[in-house]
């Protein structure tokens, strides 16, 4: 009983703080006081024949299986038609992504195309690069116009003359 008795000039100790020391001072004591001490226990067996029970059909409870079988069905094939639609939306809204993405790829790769087109076809470029082959500026009379009506005075290096029928 003594380590019951407190004084209220304990300083740094609250009343809860006591309350619960001393109720693991009792713990420990009863510990003490129940070892070697056990509850019995005698097992029982339980004998019951159930073999002249017949479980009679329920019909009521048959028909309220099956409707809940069947709302059970439908409710699955609903959520499976809704997660199959969910999954081709998302899937083609990947789809849709990936082809603009080629899209754009292609754009870029033609206007590149184009850049290196008009690069390449320029007339200075060009004139550049046959004067570093070595070619010079035709001369006059030189180029012959496929659609011109051809000149007397110029001169001609070739012609193509049908060749003359015996029937004539």
């Amino acid at each position: 009983m003594a380590a019951c008795a407190t004084t209220n000039f304990e300083v740094g100790r609250s009343w809860s703080a006591r309350v619960a020391e001393r109720n693991t001072e009792l713990m420990a004591q009863q510990a003490l006081r129940r070892r070697g001490m056990h509850t019995p226990e005698f097992p029982f067996t339980k004998h019951f024949d159930n073999s002249r029970l017949i479980k009679a059909p329920d019909p009521a409870r048959a028909h309220q299986i099956r409707r809940f079988s069947q709302a059970i069905m439908v409710f699955f094939v609903l959520t499976m038609v809704y997660g199959l639609q969910h999954f081709n939306a998302i899937e083609g809204g990947y789809r849709i992504e990936s082809e603009k993405q080629v899209r754009e790829q292609l754009r870029e790769e033609n206007r590149q195309l184009r850049l290196s087109e008009a690069q390449l076809t320029q007339p200075g470029r060009i004139d550049r690069m046959a004067r570093e082959m070595g070619l010079a500026e035709p001369q006059p009379g030189q180029m012959v116009q496929p659609n011109a009506a051809p000149d007397a005075a110029a001169p001609v290096l070739a012609q193509a003359v049908p060749p003359v029928s015996a029937a004539q």
